[in-house]
């Protein structure tokens, strides 16, 4: 994730700084490796259910929506190429469409940013609770807080404090051990599949009409690395090799994530929960190495989510260098996703508006919408061919984004009802 105010992504891990000294460049492997960081998240716990949603054939929309992402992120290298001012997303934008430009992507992505944190909180009150079960609820005075809710409030009590510093080096460091701790929750679900008696015994549906606008917001949400790709792009030593970067990272963060979904809907089929791990067997090994490393990265990651937004409401309030309004600015926006947990403690109808509205816009619709404007204003050779292919993807998103958003609108609502 990145901690530039004009850089961030949902689903990410620290990219590589962009320091003009070619020391601090990183070679093919290593920008492979934040590659992967980029794309693998909070996503690989969802996927599951998401193909529960959708049925098997939404394999195919997986992996179709999967390559249209690998696409426009190439689309975003080109757009970078056009000029050398451009080092950033909203740089992007602005090369594209002006301050409008600017600001629109810099709102879609702070926006989602924000969500990300909630789905954290979320996410830990969950599996807390699913660790925890025999903790009950507690009064505050005359309020009532379940035991879901503690946690929750637990979980900010505990990111609060790494909110407040200004140097992110050592969670950035932390954090990038966010791909291997993607490899041993799968490896740790897989030990409950084949040591623990679970098994792969669910034969699942072929399609779900009904549930497929969810099953793609989610599908989504597991690509949306597009706003680091262009730190990634210019931390490397032969950025001629990004082309192949981008293949090998959306290689490898498919086949994890589709050896996820699999695995989990043959252990649990249409029974599958928001998270896998709110269903694997309470008190087994695995099932619990599963859940503390579930539990672990949202920690460490929680304060390079908020830094871009804060960064950004500081410059705008003109905070400067007075670090009690600092403490201030990043506190108020803690309790500001802490209470959207609460009144909305539902991950996965977050996530998948996450992936609809905010996802899909930034990861189809303004990579396409930006090299199409960037193309015409520095006379790229215009192929038909890329034109279509444009369009189609724009067409696509915005299906997506209306769909999907609708849909999970839709669930949240009945949800609180």
């Amino acid at each position: 994730m990145a901690t530039n105010t004009a850089s961030a992504s949902s689903n990410t891990d620290p990219p590589p700084s962009s320091s003009s000294s070619s020391s601090s460049k990183t070679g093919f492997l290593k920008t492979c490796f934040n590659g992967v960081n980029a794309l693998s998240g909070i996503g690989l716990l969802s996927i599951p259910y998401a193909l529960s949603q959708g049925g098997w054939s939404s394999l195919s929309i997986f992996l179709a929506i999967a390559i249209i992402c690998c696409y426009t992120g190439i689309l975003l290298q080109r757009c970078m190429d056009a000029s050398p001012l451009v080092s950033t997303y909203p740089d992007i934008g602005a090369l594209a469409f002006g301050r409008r430009g600017r600001l629109a992507v810099a709102a879609f992505m702070y926006l989602e940013l924000y969500l990300v944190a909630v789905d954290f909180l979320i996410l830990e009150g969950d599996n807390l609770h699913k660790l925890f079960p025999s903790v009950s609820g507690f009064r505050v005075g005359s309020l009532r807080v379940s035991a879901k809710q503690g946690f929750v409030l637990a979980a900010t009590l505990a990111v609060l404090p790494t909110t407040w510093f200004s140097s992110l080096g050592v969670l950035a460091y932390a954090a990038a051990c966010g791909a291997l701790a993607s490899v041993v929750l799968v490896a740790a679900v897989m030990g409950v599949a084949v040591f623990d008696g679970v098994g792969f015994h669910q034969r699942g549906r072929l399609v779900h009409w009904a549930g497929l606008p969810s099953a793609v917001s989610l599908f989504s949400f597991c690509f949306s690395g597009h706003a680091v790709f262009p730190m990634i792009y210019n931390g490397m030593k032969d950025r001629k090799r990004f082309p192949m970067v981008l293949f090998i990272c959306f290689v490898v963060s498919t086949l994890c994530y589709g050896f996820m979904g699999i695995i989990g809907y043959l252990m649990y089929g249409d029974a599958l929960m928001s998270q896998i791990t709110l269903n694997l067997p309470a008190g087994k090994a695995s099932s619990k190495v599963a859940i503390y490393t579930t539990l672990v990265n949202p920690l460490t990651k929680y304060a390079l989510v908020i830094a871009p937004i804060a960064e950004a409401v500081e410059a705008a309030l003109g905070v400067g260098k007075s670090r009690v309004l600092r403490v201030l600015v990043r506190t108020a926006l803690v309790v500001g996703t802490a209470v959207v947990a609460l009144a909305v403690p539902f991950f996965a109808d977050v996530v998948a508006l996450t992936g609809a509205l905010l996802s899909c816009t930034a990861t189809m619709l303004l990579p396409c919408l930006c090299y199409l404007r960037v193309r015409a204003k520095v006379g790229y050779r215009k192929r038909w061919v890329e034109t279509v292919a444009c369009v189609v993807i724009v067409v696509v998103g915005a299906a997506i984004v209306v769909m999907g958003t609708y849909s999970s609108v839709k669930q949240i609502v009945q949800r609180l009802k």
